[in-house]
């Protein structure tokens, strides 16, 4: 019979039916797949009363004399509508007639959140740096004036006290080290001064490095972060906060998905602190360090690159007692493995003060173990970068040996005068580089000092060539030099053979 549509048998019509109802299926939870779980309502219910708005109040001095001193007054018709307005900003706010800009206050809005009910609240340093009074509005809109705790720069971290008006909420911190790329999270927070803004994002990254601190390992996530959500918590879905949120990528000053936020982890022990001593007590180790790369691993035969490479040790420090010694490399930590510099720098500034720990270190290719005892390091304590120095026009050029596109000369009381080399650094120095060598492009320049060669020490520029020709003759494609700057801050550079 045309036409007839053939019966299905039993078996086809019930795999049918379960095709059709899982493509419903699909259809009917794809929407709310797309919104997210269904627990960030219950949390933003349970933790909103615990974020606060922070409100700032900051004197501005005014200068004389730039463009805002010269502005011309608009000429407005007699009578007109915004002569008062006009009367009010350009005169009475300059000091009258023809007078200078006079001294206004400004106000600023942030983020914070309680992390006890006797009124202790969370916050970044840049949301209140320099103000002259802080209050904190509470989701309720009550507005309480607070004070400072105490502040940690390198984190961008700040703790305030206010005197409760009435009973609080009050909310913990997470394990961020927990997170995983992909979790849902939620950030709470004033963007655009609007308050009490829920919005949610997954976890895009952890342990950031964007170079805006000594201590870089950020939580970045795509939860919308705007301006005024600083000092915010990021929560999980648990209700705990695992980050506070601290700034944006963005070209337009709008959230475009990428957004940081410092991990509970590190805010934890910061608040800590904060809250005991009035001040960060970070552990100090004595050393400079920098990145061990392929190159430099190769040339000690660490495989694969790992570590922090000791490029100077100060004279005073812990590292100088427990005979760690540049060219070192430091790969465990207090039990703790060590990828790159950053790791060990976190690492000990985390470290209590007086602990001591084991290091483990590499030396010569051999394994070995130190006992540290941690010193307080200061605030004032920074690292010195390593200078570059170029060579004088005009002097006189000392007797130099030419070697891998350098000019080499024995340090004499002239040399260590010309480019200021203190007596206690040791080796050959550089009097001048070419200009398209490898040692150029490693950043060699006139007034360093080389100390060492392949692990070597070296006193003459000789001693040099004979150990490059003696690499060369071995197979060697590179050398790893030990470089000091004239104030006695070591660096390893590795140059390639030619």
């Amino acid at each position: 019979m045309t036409g007839a549509i053939p019966a299905l048998r039993p078996r086809r019509r019930s795999l049918l039916a379960a095709l059709c109802l899982g493509v419903a299926s699909a259809l009917i939870s794809a929407p709310a797949l797309a919104r997210g779980p269904d627990g960030i309502a219950d949390v933003a219910e349970k933790v909103i009363d615990a974020v606060v708005n922070i409100s700032t109040t900051q004197t501005v001095e005014a200068k004389n004399g730039g463009s805002e001193g010269r502005r011309a007054i608009p000429q407005l018709p007699p009578g007109s509508p915004f002569e008062e307005f006009f009367d009010d900003f350009f005169k009475n706010r300059r000091g009258g007639k023809g007078g200078g800009l006079q001294p206004h206050k400004t106000n600023s809005l942030g983020s914070g959140f309680i992390v006890d009910t006797a009124g202790v609240v969370v916050t970044n340093n840049h949301v209140i740096a320099d103000s002259d009074e802080i209050h904190v509005i509470l989701n309720d809109g009550t507005k309480v004036k607070a004070e400072i705790v105490g502040v940690d720069k390198k984190t961008d971290l700040a703790v305030l006290k206010f005197k409760p008006p009435h009973p609080l909420t009050a909310v913990k911190f997470g394990d961020s080290d927990k997170l995983r790329l992909g979790e849902w999270v939620i950030a709470i927070g004033n963007p655009f001064s609007l308050g009490g803004t829920v919005t949610a994002g997954i976890v895009s990254a952890r342990n950031r490095d964007i170079n805006n601190g000594p201590y870089d390992s950020y939580i970045q996530t795509d939860a919308a972060i705007n301006r005024g959500n600083s000092g915010g918590p990021l929560f999980n879905l648990d209700g705990e906060v695992v980050g506070v949120n601290t700034l944006i990528i963005s070209p337009s000053g709008g959230s475009i998905g990428i957004g940081f936020a410092v991990p509970s982890k590190t805010v934890a022990g910061i608040v800590d602190q904060l809250r005991q001593f009035g001040e960060l007590r970070r552990g100090w180790l004595g050393v400079r360090i920098q990145q061990v790369t392929d190159e430099i691993a190769d040339s000690l035969n660490i495989k694969p690159a790992r570590g922090a490479l000791v490029a100077g040790v100060e004279d005073k420090g812990p590292a100088k007692s427990a005979g760690i010694e540049p060219g070192d490399v430091v790969i465990v930590f207090d039990g703790k493995d060590i990828k790159e510099p950053r790791d060990l720098s976190r690492i000990v500034a985390d470290t209590a003060v007086g602990k001591t720990v084991n290091v483990v270190l590499i030396r010569k290719g051999k394994e070995e173990t130190r006992k540290v005892t941690l010193a307080r390091l200061e605030d004032n304590d920074k690292a010195t970068p390593v200078s570059v120095k170029t060579r004088s026009e005009g002097d006189d050029k000392p007797v130099t040996q030419k070697t891998l596109g350098l000019d080499l000369a024995a340090l004499s009381k002239d040399l260590r005068a010309r480019y200021k080399i203190k007596d206690s650094v040791k080796g050959v120095v550089v009097t001048d580089v070419e200009a398209d060598s490898d040692a150029a492009g490693k950043q060699l320049s006139a007034g360093d000092v080389i100390v060492e060669v392949a692990q070597e020490a070296v006193s003459s520029a000789s001693d040099i060539r004979k150990r490059v020709d003696q690499l060369k003759k071995d197979g060697e494609k590179s050398v790893l030099l030990k470089v000091s700057n004239g104030a006695g801050e070591v660096r390893s550079v590795r140059l390639i053979l030619k």
